[in-house]
């Protein structure tokens, strides 16, 4: 950990690369005036928009929606299977029925999913479609049917992976799709008029506007928010289902309960002696002996930990590797032909096909391996999992 003293507050880092745009979007949370006891950034750190991906922010008295980020409740599920070996032949097969099962990209459903799957919405019904505490949850909830059990773009992604326990392992990294970005936008527009409207000096372009707990608007976020990491789940949950039902149609294998963990969400907790919001926007939650889940990048390993509990971290961890350049400037920059040759090289079903899809290779993001090693402190390795098949958005 390294420490910066020169602001407000003090910035804690669990790493040395740390880009100019997310160290600058660092100093800017430091100097929130309701910010708590310091900032801390994750080894898998890179610039966002407003806050760094893999901060963390501890508030008091105020939720900032752009600290939590459009992709809310996004996160981890992963499976351990009863299997100790699979097929090649049988994991292409697989792959195949997914694609043709679980839409990815911006295709959803066509056909709505079953409610009964859906979050319960407290007033929410067929005669009257609005629940009154959950304004655009309820105005989104039918197109949210349609989105329930689809994976998504970017960096999502389904992935078959063998341990080093010996066993086969289905993970999965997902959202709350076009429902979690709608609520972020709605209310970081209230936030940025409430904000201008009580001439907030904090400079608009910093992307960090606020609402005060006391007020409506911020209870009205926070409940939205949280139907929209439940949703999150939900929708990761329902294609794990239709993942074990291709496989069961394929081979004879049992399951154990998936592990699952959230990393984009705010949360009440008790830090330093007092009852603060923690916001977590790409760090994941690293609470003593708890079991969480960091992946690697298209084609490296991936990690089921234990949390140590750190304090100094608000006791969080890395959400995965972290970006180490833009989405353009992988496309411009890797070589398709060399970032192919590693993924077939180890034999693993990937989907790298084209220059567009470099922006997800391997080679766009930090080494895991280096990740790992700059947060021994924050968690300890359970399980290691190597890819053997993927599916990207």
């Amino acid at each position: 950990m390294r420490v910066m003293a020169t602001e407000r507050i003090p910035i804690k880092m669990w790493l040395e690369d740390i880009e100019e745009g997310a160290l600058k979007q660092a100093f800017n949370l430091a100097h929130l005036p309701f910010a708590f006891k310091h900032i801390a950034l994750m080894p898998d750190c890179h610039k966002g928009y407003g806050m760094p991906i893999g901060g963390v922010l501890a508030t008091k008295n105020v939720v900032v929606p752009n600290a939590v980020g459009v992709d809310i409740g996004c996160g981890m599920c992963a499976m351990r299977t009863s299997l100790t070996k699979i097929e090649k032949e049988d994991l292409l097969t697989i792959i195949k029925r997914i694609k043709n099962s679980i839409p990815v990209g911006f295709n959803h459903h066509v056909v709505p999913q079953d409610e009964r799957l859906m979050p319960n919405l407290p007033g929410y019904t067929e005669t009257l479609p609005y629940a009154e505490d959950y304004p655009i949850v309820s105005q989104e909830y039918k197109s949210a049917l349609h989105q329930l059990g689809t994976l998504g773009g970017g960096n999502h992604f389904i992935e078959f992976q063998k341990g080093d326990d010996d066993h086969i392992w289905v993970m999965i990294h997902s959202g709350s799709r076009n429902l979690g970005k709608k609520v972020a936008d709605h209310y970081n527009k209230m936030a940025i008029f409430f904000n201008e409207k009580w001439y907030s000096s904090i400079p608009k372009g910093h992307d960090l506007a606020f609402l005060p707990l006391e007020t409506n608007e911020a209870k009205s976020y926070l409940r939205e928010m949280q139907y929209c990491v439940d949703f999150a789940l939900k929708n990761r949950l329902l294609m794990l289902e239709k993942i074990k039902e291709i496989l069961k149609y394929t081979i004879h294998i049992d399951f154990e309960e998936p592990i699952n963990i959230a990393h984009n969400y705010a949360r009440f907790e008790h830090h330093y002696g007092e009852n603060v919001l923690v916001h977590r926007k790409g760090a994941t939650s690293a609470k003593l002996y708890e079991i969480g889940i960091i992946p690697g990048s298209q084609g490296t390993k991936s990690y089921i930990v234990e949390g140590l509990g750190n304090k100094e971290s608000f006791e969080s961890c890395s959400h995965g590797a972290g970006r180490k350049m833009g989405r353009t400037q992988a496309t411009k920059i890797l070589s398709l032909e060399e970032e192919v040759r590693k993924l077939n090289e180890q034999g693993i079903i990937h989907g790298i096909n084209t220059t567009k899809d470099l922006d997800e290779a391997s080679g766009a993001y930090k080494d895991i391996s280096d990740v790992m090693e700059n947060q021994k402190d924050l968690v300890k390795i359970r399980i290691e999992l190597r890819p053997l098949a993927v599916v990207k958005g």
